[in-house]
């Protein structure tokens, strides 16, 4: 469905739709993009939600759509909005499904040369010892009072039950482990699905890739995190599973059936919401906090035995091999954060759907290792492709409320996809550029086909020029596992 709306151009990659009271908006939306990103994003919803979210009560300020903005559920994924923390409200569709699917980076100090005698049996290796798939099963079985541990501790549940160090949990967004989770807000058909998926990688776009870092542009920032050009890196892109995605499903029914009860008008029901300091604002808040804890001890534990595999195949220990964990950032969260609107200082809930925080340095939410230095943002492309280790920078505080892209954005529907390509044609292409994949499905291969995608480049090109966050270095893949 193509958009009928034209934004008007309003500076270099800014366009802006202004508020229309006569279609409910209360602020405008304002997007990011070069000419070619935003003529995609004219081809489906994208503009149209963007508008529907800028209809919200208690929505301050601008309606934010980001580079790799697509149609999603309600809310564009690429969307950003910040309410009003006392009067606004929080909208599970405006955090999204898969919740806290985020990306992690382990570092190492192998090169290239290293790697490529060896790239099979690793990838092999990496695919046999991380579960991967739609319904697979992680490798700990819980049972639900060890699962509720996990939700309220997250990152440190793992690392006391032997998955990682202290040093882990030391530079993953809120340490791995935000407070105020409470696991009584969560059905027990979201615990039936999460207690046995932790530690799994997962089916969709999620991934675990072997890159190399191909070119740095950031010295000093990428001395800070322990990279170098031609270094081997591993990228661990995964969320919350069926956890958090029954989370979501939950709470949007409660959301539906409150709508009523507070009066609440909206013009798309995805977009349901309740008001933040109401008790089902509360008890959302408290069961999605469970799902970011959830989604960070999971990908700790793919952590654990991604550097396990690198120690058997290269017969080294992980500190020899120096497996430090870079940074770990999360997508589809919603925060109580302090942002300047209209020039004063307000507590606002930040939605960031399929959005990475980017904040500037010296922000105390920032891990000590990087404070003075400014927030590592990493930004995932197609597995053909590449992916960036951005720094976020002051103008994400003006311009997108501390947030930029979170990849390169779908711009093809997974069953066109299956439509349009084979498995030999994509796993041809990869091998052809050098990388070599491992995926349980044929779908696993083809719905993710780099075609399927927007240029990460040019995605990352927009937050670079408007100073939301810079680049450090691009890394390329090598090795890819799908579920």
């Amino acid at each position: 469905m193509m958009s009928s709306i034209t934004p008007k151009k309003v500076g270099n990659m800014q366009y802006r739709i202004d508020a229309d009271s006569s279609k409910g908006m209360k602020v405008p939306v304002t997007i990011y993009a070069d000419e070619s990103l935003m003529q995609k994003m004219m081809t489906d919803r994208t503009i149209l939600q963007a508008m529907n979210v800028s209809t919200i009560p208690g929505i301050l300020g601008h309606a934010v759509v980001l580079p790799d903005g697509h149609e999603g559920y309600g809310f564009p994924v690429g969307g950003v909005a910040a309410m009003d923390a006392e009067e606004g409200m929080i909208s599970p569709g405006g955090v999204g499904y898969d919740i806290n699917c985020g990306v992690r980076l382990l570092r190492t100090n192998l090169t290239e040369q290293n790697v490529r005698p060896k790239l099979k049996e690793l990838v092999t290796d990496l695919f046999n010892s991380i579960p991967s798939g739609v319904g697979s099963q992680g490798a700990v079985k819980l049972n639900y009072s060890e699962l509720d541990e996990v939700l309220v501790r997250g990152v440190n549940w793992a690392i006391e039950h032997g998955y990682g160090t202290a040093n882990d949990a030391d530079v993953c967004e809120e340490n791995g482990q935000i407070k105020n989770a409470d696991p009584n807000k969560v059905s027990n058909t979201a615990r039936k699905r999460g207690a046995p998926q932790l530690g799994s990688l997962g089916s969709g776009n999620h991934f675990l890739e072997v890159q190399k870092i191909e070119k740095v542009y950031d010295e000093e920032a990428a001395k800070r995190m322990g990279i170098k050009e031609g270094n081997v890196t591993v990228l661990i892109h995964c969320g919350s599973r069926g956890f958090g995605h029954q989370i979501c499903s939950d709470y949007l029914r409660v959301s539906e059936q409150a709508l009523q009860k507070y009066n609440i008008q909206l013009p798309d029901r995805e977009l349901a919401c309740v008001p933040n300091s109401s008790e089902e604002g509360d008890s959302y808040r408290k069961a999605m906090f469970a799902a970011l804890n959830f989604a960070w001890s999971n990908r700790q534990m793919i952590t654990h035995w991604t550097r396990k595999s690198f120690e058997r195949v290269f017969k080294q220990s992980e500190s020899d091999l120096d497996m430090g964990l870079v940074y770990d950032v999360a997508h589809n969260i919603a925060k109580v954060e302090k942002h300047k609107i209209d020039g004063k200082e307000k507590s606002v809930v930040v939605h960031r759907k399929g959005a990475t925080r980017a904040f500037p340095a010296n922000r105390e939410e920032i891990p000590l290792k990087y404070r003075d230095l400014g927030q590592p943002v990493l930004i995932p492309g197609s597995m053909g492709t590449g992916s960036w280790i951005l720094l976020g920078q002051p103008n994400s505080m003006n311009l997108s409320f501390g947030s930029t892209a979170h990849g390169a954005g779908r711009m093809m529907s997974r069953s066109k996809a299956r439509r349009d390509f084979t498995e030999d044609q994509v796993k041809k292409s990869l091998s052809d550029k050098g990388i070599f994949i491992k995926s349980l499905t044929r779908d696993g291969v083809v719905e993710e086909t780099p075609e399927a995608y927007k240029d990460v480049d040019a995605v990352v090109n927009v937050s670079h020029e408007l100073g939301i966050a810079t680049k450090v270095a691009k890394l390329v893949p090598i090795g890819v596992i799908k579920g």
